[in-house]
């Protein structure tokens, strides 16, 4: 039975997990505290969590029916995320299993969101193409294991998930933009306007998505006022479409280039209405099967965190007390 936790950015995340069996995914979103500035604010945001964190762990103790007795192993988010909050869930995660005599293993955020797909109700088996993508992250990993990657692909300045909030924010949209901009662009046009994508050349599987959010900052600016309240929907379907086509473009042809069947996404921006659209239907005409997590497991949380940590080792006793929190880091790493 593993007790994770999961607080590298802004939502404080406690899950128990018992073989394959979830017992319990605790989530407490900060969003309404970083609303009023745009984005996550760093120090907010490891201030909450250490105002939430012992709430989260009891309610995930709760919600699972078990004891802190009961918990013999404990995983943590190590890295890459924001360092303060890392810090309050490392620093939790280390007393717990210290308290509890429990084991220990530090886990990458981002192995954490490939292993959300061994979850129910439809857990994925290797080998497949992961698409992770989300406010902070961009990648794509070749997973010949559950601990064999590969990186096929990443972005090369920002992520998926901030260029569509970055858009979102232009468009006078309210944070988090992303889900925002997707209900807008659903009654708008894709085909109004053209943005580029970025680094679209054959052979090339990393991203670039600075380069659209500059090309709508001038657009909007250069379009006026009037035509952009007139047209806001369509300029927001034309926006997404192009982000979302550098993403289906660069996995396709990817996991065709590795002669992949299947494929799985991973991260916030999974649930994208038109992404899993027109990656489903390029999928299908292919022959390669799509694998999405249910929502709950593509944000931030800590069952993917305890999934993951089904394959790890525990860090050695009493070598662990020392362990850290890194800002940036990968898998494996």
């Amino acid at each position: 039975m593993i007790l994770a936790i999961e607080t590298s950015c802004d939502d404080t995340c406690a899950a128990i997990l018992d073989g394959d069996n979830l017992l319990a995914n605790i989530v407490s979103s900060q969003t309404r505290f970083h609303a009023r500035y745009g984005g996550v604010v760093p120090e907010v945001a490891s201030r909450r969590h250490l105002e939430l964190i012992n709430l989260v762990v009891a309610e995930a103790l709760t919600v699972a029916g078990v004891e802190l007795g009961q918990i013999r192993r404990l995983a943590v988010t190590t890295r890459p995320g924001l360092i303060g909050a890392l810090l309050v869930g490392v620093a939790t995660a280390k007393a717990i299993a210290f308290a509890c005599g429990a084991g220990l293993v530090g886990v990458s955020h981002l192995e954490g969101h490939i292993a959300a797909n061994y979850l129910q109700p439809e857990p994925a088996s290797p080998p497949f193409l992961c698409l992770i993508a989300s406010g902070g992250h961009t990648s794509m990993i070749y997973v010949a294991a559950e601990r064999d990657f590969r990186l096929i692909g990443r972005t090369l300045d920002d992520a998926a998930g901030e260029a569509l909030d970055k858009g979102a924010r232009l468009l006078g949209l309210d944070y988090p933009g992303g889900a925002a901009l997707d209900a807008l662009a659903s009654s708008g046009d894709p085909a109004f306007a053209s943005f580029p994508i970025g680094l679209d050349r054959a052979g090339n599987f990393d991203f670039s998505f600075s380069g659209v959010k500059t090309a709508l900052y001038y657009y909007l600016r250069d379009a006026g006022a009037e035509m952009v309240q007139r047209r806001r929907a369509d300029i927001a379907a034309s926006y997404q479409k192009a982000v979302i086509s550098a993403l289906v473009k660069k996995v396709i042809a990817a996991a065709r280039s590795l002669n992949c069947s299947q494929i799985c996404l991973a991260g916030g921006v999974s649930a994208n209405t038109v992404l899993r659209r027109r990656l489903g239907q390029e999928c299908t005409s292919r022959g390669i099967s799509l694998r999405i997590p249910p929502p709950e497991l593509c944000t931030d949380n800590a069952a993917m965190i305890a999934s993951a940590a089904r394959f790890l080792p525990d860090a050695p006793h009493p070598e662990w007390l020392s362990m850290g929190a890194r800002a940036t880091g990968g898998l494996l790493v």
